[in-house]
């Protein structure tokens, strides 16, 4: 799935309190790897270990007439398969590549990053195409990549191709989200509704949703680190049964609930740019996914929909009774707390972003 360039804009904690809790309950799920089906309707509940004395609910229950899924279990996270020294890792290298970025990109006086969108803002004097160009040129490097990972993976491998693909993508992200945070109020001014009552608890909850599409393929962060090796999941269960392309979903209602709430063109310039980015990422995806999974990704693509919602409605997919316990799980806790410190620490993003003068 393409990666998106929403990580710096909910709505700011300066102008209004915090409206929104969430609470999630902890639960893992029995190992599975890519190939495997899913597990017996009575699996039982997975224990961390002899020195714990509780265990989780895992998964919701399989029927015996669902056996026939081929998909994977999304979010599913397993504690005790979990390596003190794969996280290690982990931080070490996400603490380089932080490093790199801001020596080679972010920081004026020694990287890149500045002369690139002074360079764009060169094309144009206004905001709404410069933040349109900069999408694109997001665009067409991700989507690009991705369209070349089944061929680049077999040339260099998964892990090589992964850093390339990161090492690329990441800047121009951190660029197109830097310059929509410094001219996101500086386009023409359409409509006014800040004051409208509800509005702002209506729109913080659609943003708070939408960060649940978001990120239902980069659970594994070990994945995206490289440190495990990277893979094209295919995904059945939890967010997958409501849409097959999540993101693009999440991307959309994050877009109208911004343009919404700033209303004005560069809003609206972002918002056609993103939607735009993530409806071809859908297209391309499904593409990806049966170049790579075959006839079982027909068999997942028959009963899930675009549309959300759509395939339950007309009866292809259907629900198990405790259909909720799919999101009961580590990594939606983690997108939630995430999201929350997102929305808490945008005075930080938003400081940070004007120093930079991009």
């Amino acid at each position: 799935m393409a990666a998106s360039v929403i990580l710096s804009t909910s709505f700011s904690p300066t102008h209004h309190p915090s409206l929104f809790s969430s609470s999630s309950s902890i639960s893992l799920s029995k190992p599975k790897s890519t190939s495997q089906r899913f597990s017996s309707p009575n699996s039982k509940p997975l224990s961390f270990s002899h020195r714990f004395n509780f265990s989780f609910v895992t998964h919701s229950s399989v029927k015996e007439k669902d056996t026939t899924f081929v998909g994977e279990d999304s979010a599913a996270f397993n504690l005790t398969e979990q390596k003190i020294t794969s996280w290690i890792y982990f931080a070490a290298i996400l603490g380089v590549v932080l490093f790199i970025l801001n020596v080679v990109w972010i920081d004026n006086s020694t990287g890149f990053g500045k002369a690139f969108v002074d360079a764009v803002s060169g094309l144009s004097d206004s905001h709404e195409v410069v933040m349109l160009i900069l999408i694109l040129v997001f665009a067409v490097f991700h989507s690009g990549m991705a369209s070349l990972r089944n061929t680049g993976e077999k040339i260099i491998g998964e892990r090589a191709f992964r850093v390339i693909f990161a090492g690329i993508s990441l800047p121009l992200a951190v660029t197109t989200i830097v310059y929509f945070i410094n001219h996101r109020y500086d386009g023409i001014q359409l409509w006014q509704l800040q004051s409208t009552p509800g509005i702002h608890q209506l729109l913080w909850l659609s943003n708070f949703i939408s960060f649940f599409f978001l990120y239902p393929s980069t659970f594994n962060l070990l994945e995206i680190a490289a440190v495990d090796k990277p893979k094209i999941h295919l995904y059945e269960t939890g967010i997958i049964r409501i849409t097959r392309h999540p993101q693009m979903v999440g991307q959309v209602i994050w877009c109208l609930a911004h343009t919404i709430w700033i209303g004005n063109s560069v809003a609206v310039a972002a918002s056609i740019g993103l939607i735009s980015h993530h409806l071809f990422g859908a297209w391309n995806g499904d593409r990806r996914l049966a170049q790579r999974h075959g006839e079982d990704f027909e068999i997942v693509k028959r009963r899930t929909s675009i549309v959300p919602f759509a395939a339950i409605l007309d009866g292809r997919q259907r629900l198990p009774a405790d259909f909720y316990k799919e999101f009961i799980r580590l990594p939606y806790l983690v997108i939630t707390a995430l999201t929350l410190g997102a929305y808490f620490a945008h005075p930080l993003m938003q400081t940070a972003s004007f120093n930079l003068h991009w």
